[in-house]
């Protein structure tokens, strides 16, 4: 029989595979410091002061384990939750996203990045697609974009007409209307950076292997359309801001401090309470004498490298 392992070395795993866990954020974290430096380096740019990195760890790690609680909270009431992250392009939005869903069950919070629609949906009642992928009870949904798509890129590079437009500004307000009497809390970020710190994080893709993906044709022709942006910017914040479904602007230029203000606030939004969980007891592992495992051919194993 297998003996049990004493209690200090049961300690010292569940110490070491909680280590695990915060090297994850350590990982982003150092992906980030390297984007930082390219960016100082091909930018002629000095680094600016920003949130001590203790301090921004201990917040995160801590509205992380909050939204947590809130993630059982919305199971348990089965709450319907859609947040909308909009913002110009490199404006943080995938950042503070993937801190949202880090330590979530994927099968309650889920993230909707929809690609540009096929020649069905461009046919389709423009909600359609959208409203496929809103939450059902217990759910939270995230929008790496959303319809706002209508009121920013596909008005700047004219993949839609004025026409298309006004309508969406007359739909968008009952729309949203409409999902919030039926349940669903509907919660609306614009992510917003300065032209010079768009242009710093555009030039750091541009010469980091690992991010060049990121830099689409349509980022590249955005530059030269800020000014486009802007106007429309203005126009969907002043037509969409409804009492129903407020605008929230965060300050992005600091990617750390927006990550902080954006999940701190989104905990003020929805009220929640911590779900006492029943202690979890495991269970003594069956042992049948007859059973033996089977071996496992050599040639099966992934090779040991590290």
């Amino acid at each position: 029989m297998t003996k049990k392992p004493p209690d200090g070395t049961i300690h010292d795993r569940i110490q070491a595979e909680m280590l695990d866990s915060f090297d994850e954020e350590l990982e982003l974290e150092i992906d980030d410091d390297r984007l930082d430096a390219l960016t100082n380096e091909f930018a002629d740019h000095t680094e600016e002061e920003t949130i001590d990195r203790r301090v921004y760890f201990k917040e995160l790690f801590r509205l992380q384990g909050e939204l947590v609680k809130l993630q059982t909270w919305v199971q348990h009431h089965k709450l319907k939750v859609v947040v909308i992250f909009e913002g110009r392009d490199s404006a943080g939005k995938g950042g503070v996203i993937k801190r949202i869903t880090q330590r979530l069950n994927p099968r309650v919070c889920r993230v909707a990045a929809l690609p540009a629609p096929n020649e069905r949906e461009r046919t389709q009642w423009y909600f359609q697609r959208y409203v496929s992928h809103l939450p059902a009870g217990g759910e939270i949904v995230l929008f790496d974009r959303s319809w706002y798509n209508r009121a920013g890129v596909e008005r700047v590079m004219g993949f839609c007409t004025e026409d298309d437009v006004e309508e969406f500004f007359r739909s968008v307000p009952e729309f949203e209307r409409m999902l919030v009497r039926s349940g669903i809390i509907l919660i609306k970020y614009w992510f917003s950076i300065t032209d010079e710190q768009q242009y710093l994080r555009f030039t750091m893709r541009i010469h980091d292997p690992l991010k060049q993906w990121k830099l689409s044709p349509m980022d590249v022709e955005s530059r030269s359309r800020w000014e486009q942006y802007t106007k429309a910017k203005e126009a969907m914040l002043e037509r969409t801001h409804i009492p129903e479904a407020p605008w929230n602007i965060v300050e992005a230029d600091d990617k750390k401090k927006a990550r902080l203000n954006c999940i701190a606030h989104l905990l003020e939004q929805i009220p929640y309470q911590e779900i006492k969980q029943e202690r979890v007891v495991l269970p003594a592992r069956v042992r049948n004498p007859e059973y033996s495992r089977a071996p496992v051919p050599a040639e099966m194993y992934v090779p040991e490298r590290y």
